[in-house]
């Protein structure tokens, strides 16, 4: 069998583990359009604040797809997927013919469409070369638009400003980090950002950008005076990468939609990761929840599949946790109330934690304080995902997981696979 993996970031890995552990002797091939092997997005805003050494953001090397025997392609961007003749072409013009496949070719950022926001001095903090170009303008401690709300934004703002330079944050919407956290971690959030000296502008909107002689950037906002800056940092939001699946006859809705096996509407064609859109924990509508842990537990539930095992996916949570502004901020699964769901709160030192329920079960939770803090929700996850109650008061709820039995729970079901992220705590290097 030919399998080929379009995709080389955590979907991907995953996938190609999980297949290689039960077929050790079919043909696989990887495309990705970046270079090099995999790296991880999430530590390119630790890069910018000398937290993490550049070399150090790979979480594969060249040993481990020799190690698999898998050909892997780098550069290389498919532009099509012909579903009759199965194969994969590239914009370089090859063909990769294809018994089954895999598509995890995850997001791209998006971009709002105004005047001046293509071109020199605008950036997104996505890709190694966006790393690679932001990094010597960080060196000249200038100034920056940072322009988005979510945690992409946000990280690098703080890097920015971490890194001595003059922020200026601009967010459509007066919440931050809605679609993520509640309203009122939001309001914390915001006056921490307040107070570490950022140039924050709620409710506006970016109208376009004037390049002047030098290099320099005039930026108009709704309903502001124009003001100027060395560069720009978007970070608005991303999209799945299904453009080169038009004409397939794939289904896609917001993602690529999969069922419990990551198997798209095409025979033989599975999806995992960022693009796809399949089940969640809480058996409602498909999602696409474009995090870390999903598109690995998705992408091994892919690997299983086109090996031929049957393996059927519970779904996926969605779980956000950042460090940013000195706060920790997490959410995960449902973190704000509604019908039929009702909240317990627990002041801390440094924020609160919240966690909701409905009847006595667990369905999610929200935490804005230290890296401690946010462990309650870690413990919470397997209750949530397997619908089991436990305590709602939180005091209570943290002397039920010091018990041995819970002790033996996480470790059943919250332990890291190969591969997963250490994220750096701050202060350390």
């Amino acid at each position: 069998m030919r399998l080929v993996v379009i995709g080389n970031s955590a979907a991907a890995l995953a996938a190609v583990e999980a297949f290689r552990q039960i077929d050790k002797d079919s043909s696989m091939t990887m495309i990705s359009k970046e270079r090099g092997p995999a790296y991880s997005r999430v530590l390119l805003p630790y890069v910018l604040r000398h937290k993490v050494k550049p070399e150090n953001i790979f979480i594969r090397d060249v040993s481990f797809y020799r190690s698999l025997n898998i050909d892997l392609h780098c550069e290389e961007e498919v532009v099509e997927v012909n579903v009759e003749k199965a194969f994969v072409g590239t914009r370089s013009g090859r063909r990769f013919p294809y018994d089954r496949l895999l598509v995890a070719t995850g997001s791209d950022p998006v971009r709002p469409l105004v005047e001046g926001m293509e071109g020199e001095g605008v950036f997104s903090l996505w890709t190694r070369d966006d790393l690679e170009g932001l990094l010597p303008l960080f060196e000249k401690k200038g100034s920056v638009l940072v322009v988005g709300s979510g945690f992409v934004s946000l990280q690098a703002a703080w890097s920015a400003l971490a890194s001595g330079l003059s922020v200026t944050l601009a967010v459509r919407s007066q919440r931050l980090m809605r679609r993520v956290i509640s309203e009122e971690a939001g309001c914390l959030l915001r006056d921490k950002i307040l107070q570490a000296g950022v140039d924050l502008r709620l409710g506006v909107s970016i109208e376009r950008i004037e390049r002047l002689e030098g290099g320099r950037l005039r930026v108009f906002l709704k309903g502001t005076d124009p003001f100027e800056v060395d560069f720009v940092i978007v970070a608005i939001g991303v999209c799945p990468n299904t453009a080169f699946l038009e004409g397939t006859g794939i289904q896609i809705d917001e993602g690529i939609l999969v069922d419990h096996r990551m198997k798209t509407s095409v025979e033989g064609i599975y999806a995992a990761g960022d693009v796809a859109q399949g089940p969640t924990a809480f058996g409602e509508e498909r999602a696409v929840h474009a995090i870390w842990p999903t598109a690995e537990e998705q992408g091994r539930v892919a690997g299983t599949n086109l090996a031929g095992v049957e393996l059927a996916y519970s779904g996926s949570l969605n779980m956000n946790v950042t460090q940013m502004f000195s706060v920790t901020v997490a959410s995960m699964g449902i973190f704000e109330e509604r019908e039929g769901i009702e909240s317990h709160s627990l002041s801390t030192e440094a924020g609160f934690i919240r966690v909701l329920y409905r009847g006595d079960v667990p369905v999610g939770g929200v935490v804005v304080g230290s890296s401690e803090d946010v462990a309650l929700l870690g413990h919470l996850r397997p209750f949530i995902r397997k619908h089991r109650p436990c305590p709602q008061d939180l005091s209570e709820l943290r002397k039920f997981f010091a018990m041995d039995l819970v002790g033996t729970i996480r470790r059943e079901h919250l332990a890291l696979p190969r591969g997963r992220l250490s994220i750096p705590k701050e202060g350390s290097r």
